[in-house]
């Protein structure tokens, strides 16, 4: 039976799409444009990509990043039969730039939108870094109805911000100074991240990609200048204690033991005790970004953890 094709009226502000049809067929083909887009209810537009059939695997990015710093593992996953979904956040990529809501809880009721938008179930949740944080706030908001699994890779949880109940954390100076040297001079600030501790390529012996420093910085240009400002307080400050301990489903957690943006001993080390179950993959020598520089390892990690 051949496969019909309509249009889908854009929702308001939204870019034009095509959407095939619904079909009975388990996991049937569907042609779509190459920019999707949807509308939230306070107005965001917000960009995504929908790759592949099958078992459906959302991806959240890191900041200041957007949905194409998941490109390898979206391409090796739907190549396995997946359906891979990965959206900008606001006020990230290709999405817009409200001057509110850049937050924790608005962020989690963004992905709920999108999985509402694209009528998903049983996904399987994988979030990297402040994405990492995304997915658990999304959980402790709204439950593990419509998750099957979760994957928390250098992730934020459960708190970077070093207090009382988490003295292993960073001082807030540490973010402090990030702000400034963001509102000093964003562009050379991304550059410096970049060329340095996000990909590990300070460390002795590191081998340098200038293509991924210069993806890195592009994806951060693209955010907006306050959205990208407020995400700082947002995935430093936020305490995602609790949401891990509502997760209820089978969860891995990946880290770098040489991650220098999110140290492992306040993270994944304690985010593997508040998780029931969790399994605790540790990369020996892997940095922050292990979906570049780990990335045919962090492939079959996943591929291993989310077939059914």
């Amino acid at each position: 039976m051949g496969e019909r094709v309509r249009a889908r009226t854009p929702d308001a502000g939204a870019a034009p799409a095509c959407e095939a049809a619904p079909s009975s067929l388990p996991h049937a083909p569907r042609i779509e444009a190459a920019m999707s887009y949807f509308t939230t209810a306070d107005g965001t537009s917000l960009y995504y990509k929908d790759w592949g059939s099958g078992p459906v695997v959302s991806f959240s990015h890191g900041w200041p990043l957007n949905a194409d710093a998941w490109e390898a593992q979206m391409f090796f996953l739907a190549s396995k039969g997946f359906r891979c979904i990965a959206h900008d956040r606001r006020g990230h990529g290709r999405s817009s730039q409200p001057w509110h809501g850049n937050d924790m809880d608005t962020y989690a009721d963004d992905v709920a939108a999108l999985f509402n938008h694209l009528g998903v179930d049983n996904v399987a949740m994988v979030g990297h870094s402040t994405g990492g944080g995304e997915v658990a706030r999304y959980i402790g908001r709204h439950g593990t109805a419509r998750v099957s699994k979760v994957v928390l890779m250098g992730a934020v949880p459960p708190i970077m911000l070093k207090t009382a109940d988490n003295p292993d954390g960073l001082p807030i100076e540490v973010f402090d100074g990030f702000r400034s040297a963001y509102l000093a001079d964003r562009a050379q600030f991304f550059l410096d991240v970049a060329t340095g501790p996000f990909f590990g390529f300070n460390r002795p012996g590191a081998k340098v990609s200038e293509g991924l420093i210069r993806a890195w910085w592009t994806q951060g240009m693209q955010s907006g200048h306050k959205n990208a400002y407020d995400c700082i307080k947002a995935f430093s400050e936020t305490d995602f204690t609790a949401d891990l301990g509502r997760i209820d489903v089978p969860t891995l957690i990946i880290h770098g033991d040489d991650d220098q943006i999110v140290p492992i001993k306040a993270a994944a080390l304690r985010s593997a005790t508040l998780v029931k179950g969790a399994q605790l993959k540790i990369y020996p020598g892997g940095g922050h970004s292990l979906g570049d520089t780990a990335k045919e390892q962090l492939n079959q990690d996943l591929l291993a953890f989310l077939t059914p």
